[in-house]
């Protein structure tokens, strides 16, 4: 896609969605190191997404984060270090982040809990190749009813019309950031994860694209397309952990400390589930049996 032409966006006529009627062309923003990963923006509202004051009294590292909402519990700890911290060697290259993942089928459900009752939901971990390994993400749209400016992969919930989850993942991308369904190859499965808050098991699908994709956010569903270097990812000082404490028991809940943006959650798990078999190395999240249990 031309990097002036506007997509067709699909109207997909569930609740909640529409076409966007903006009309103006967007524009994309290109991403420096130490600056911003990668924003939209559109003739009379440019503006860049900086970090954010400290969420619940909580801060990232200095220059980092994002003013993302996080629904911290009123107890919790500081929790582990990366799991990588201790590996010397992260040097990452696309052919190893694939043949860590290349035909992978999932080992299971990871979550808090799993009560057999969830909503099924295919995501896409579209990774390519711009001097090192690069992850698509988006961050969503304040227009949405619930997680406003979250960051989160394109994807969504099954549709009776998805032929299949790996389909479900590749219309969401599509209508989300314009991302043609032909384009990725399917390279392999992370483990499906469970969410609390939506009651969601997320199915999610690494695929290959050619080259940095032109992607074009939609409005009403996508705030920003970002382009994440996974190098970045493994930075000291990026990642971080909590433990909050639930009637169940206390839970890890990880989070990524971008330029203008915390990624955290769900999200973050299946990031750092990626990064983990990529270096070789145990991840904490555990897997859960169908009654909940760990």
């Amino acid at each position: 896609m031309a990097a002036t032409e506007r997509p067709a966006w699909p109207n997909s006529g569930r609740a909640g969605r529409r076409a966007p009627r903006c009309r103006s062309r967007w524009r994309r923003v290109s991403p420096t190191v130490g600056s911003p990963t990668c924003w939209r923006t559109w003739p009379g509202r440019e503006h860049a997404v900086t970090p954010g004051p400290p969420r619940n009294g909580v801060s990232g590292p200095p220059g980092r984060g994002g003013p993302q909402l996080i629904p911290r519990p009123d107890v919790w700890r500081p929790g582990d270090p990366a799991p990588w911290a201790g590996v010397a060697d992260r040097t990452l290259t696309l052919d190893r982040v694939l043949a860590a993942v290349e035909g992978r089928q999932p080992a299971g459900v990871r979550g808090r809990q799993h009560t057999g009752e969830e909503q099924a939901a295919g995501v896409l971990v579209a990774l390519y190749d711009d001097d090192g390994p690069h992850v698509v993400l988006t961050r969503r749209s304040p227009r949405l009813a619930s997680h406003t400016h979250e960051v989160s992969f394109p994807g969504g919930r099954h549709d009776a019309d998805d032929p299949d989850l790996w389909s479900t993942a590749l219309r969401e991308a599509t209508e989300e950031t314009g991302l043609g369904p032909t384009v990725p190859r399917l390279v392999g499965h992370l483990d499906l994860l469970t969410t609390v808050g939506s009651g969601s098991i997320i199915h999610p699908f690494v695929a290959l694209l050619p080259g940095r994709p032109d992607l074009v956010a939609n409005p009403d569903e996508v705030e920003a397309v970002l382009h994440v270097p996974l190098a970045e990812l493994l930075l000291d000082g990026v990642y971080r952990e909590e433990e909050w404490d639930f009637p169940g028991g206390p839970w890890r809940i990880t989070f990524f400390e971008l330029v203008g943006d915390t990624v955290w959650g769900a999200t973050a798990a299946m990031l750092r589930q990626l990064l983990c078999l990529t270096l070789g190395v145990d991840d904490p999240l555990g897997y859960v049996r169908a009654d909940g249990d760990a």
